[in-house]
């Protein structure tokens, strides 16, 4: 059956066989990038091999999921638009991928590293293998989450607490913006901060009212220390290969 042009497909069943494997796939990724970091690092050709894939990945997965809405006649400016933090970290993470800009790499590390993880633990996915969002959900949210673990393991940056402060500040304006401004506008739930994803997430546990704003900005920041953490492993194991 030609999935791309279907609405309908077995549902997804939250960690089930599919869901299992790729999860391991997205580790063993990881393990590997760590294990052959040395080789990344000293070759230029496979440096840039696995940086144009990433790039592709993050691109494709996109525009397939623009046009793939826009074919089923489904497309809507309150679901589809790439507002949610995956959505924000795979293009700022497109483009530094090309431009090395420090500052990009440094934002789509904090937004895109733990958020895509999260959503890759507890997917908000309707169907299951074969369908297209099921390839399309897993391979986009995998590649945000390695390109943010790449872009700062093979680029001489320097990322530290008052990093995480500017990113997180950066964080909260955007979420203001989206949750006084586009979301009343649209009638949407970006950043899911209208109210918690259908799929059952950690933000579950969040309360609801304010207390459900003030954890999650609490979590965020929890999340973005853990990333900091992460960032130094991978700093102390790069220092390691010299």
């Amino acid at each position: 059956m030609w999935y791309w042009l279907t609405l309908g497909g077995e549902p997804f069943i939250t960690f089930g066989t599919s869901h299992i494997i790729m999860l391991l796939i997205y580790f063993i990724g990881i393990v590997i990038f760590i294990l052959f970091l040395k080789k990344i690092l000293s070759n230029t050709t496979l440096y840039n091999i696995i940086r144009w894939i990433l790039f592709s990945l993050l691109i494709l997965s996109e525009v397939s999921y623009q046009t793939w809405t826009a074919v089923n006649g489904i497309w809507s400016l309150r679901e589809h638009t790439p507002l949610h933090l995956c959505g924000i970290a795979g293009i700022t993470g497109a483009i530094a991928l090309v431009t090395h800009n420090r500052k990009l790499i440094q934002i789509t590390f904090f937004i895109g590293l733990i958020p895509a993880l999260l959503a890759l633990v507890t997917p908000e996915l309707p169907y299951d293998v074969p369908h297209y969002r099921f390839w399309k959900f897993f391979i986009h949210h995998t590649a945000i989450s390695w390109a943010s673990i790449f872009l700062v393991a093979t680029n001489s940056l320097k990322i530290n607490f008052k990093s995480l402060l500017e990113t997180f500040g950066y964080l909260l304006l955007y979420a203001i913006i989206i949750g006084f401004f586009i979301n009343p506008f649209l009638d949407s739930n970006y950043l899911y901060l209208s109210h918690t994803p259908t799929a059952t997430t950690p933000l579950d546990m969040l309360g609801s009212g304010i207390w459900y704003y003030i954890n999650l900005c609490v979590l965020a920041f929890i999340a973005f220390f853990v990333q900091l953490q992460i960032y130094k492993l991978l700093k102390r194991e790069k220092s390691t290969l010299k």
